[in-house]
C-alpha cells in the first residue's frame, strides 16, 4: 500500500471508522489523520504499537549501556560473575 494511500482526513476517519479500524488491524499499515489538510495523527494497529515501544526500550538500554562504557562504568564479565556468586553466598548465609 501507498503511503498517500494511508492518508485520510478526519472526516473519512469519522464516518469509517469501522473499516478503517478492520483494514488497519488486517493489513499492520498505519493510517495518517489530517485536519485542515495537516497530518495530526497516526492510527496503527495495538501489535505494531507495541513492536515499537519495545524497540524503543531496547534503544534506551543500548544507550544507557554506552554511556556507562563511556564513562568506564565496566567490569570484566569473570568479575561480575564472581561479584553475584558472592552475593548470592552472602544470602545463602542470611
Amino acid at each position: 500500500m501507498l503511503l498517500q494511500d494511508s492518508v485520510k482526513p478526519i472526516s473519512y476517519v469519522k464516518a469509517h471508522a469501522a473499516d478503517i479500524l478492520r483494514e488497519v488491524a488486517e493489513t499492520r499499515t498505519p493510517i495518517i489523520i489530517t485536519q485542515n489538510g495537516e497530518a495530526k495523527a497516526v492510527l496503527q494497529d495495538i501489535a505494531s504499537y507495541e513492536e515499537i515501544q519495545e524497540s524503543l526500550a531496547l534503544l534506551k538500554i543500548l544507550a544507557l549501556s554506552r554511556k556507562d562504557v563511556e564513562e568506564g562504568r565496566v567490569k570484566p564479565a569473570e568479575q561480575a560473575f564472581a561479584d553475584i556468586r558472592e552475593r548470592i553466598s552472602q544470602r545463602r548465609q542470611e
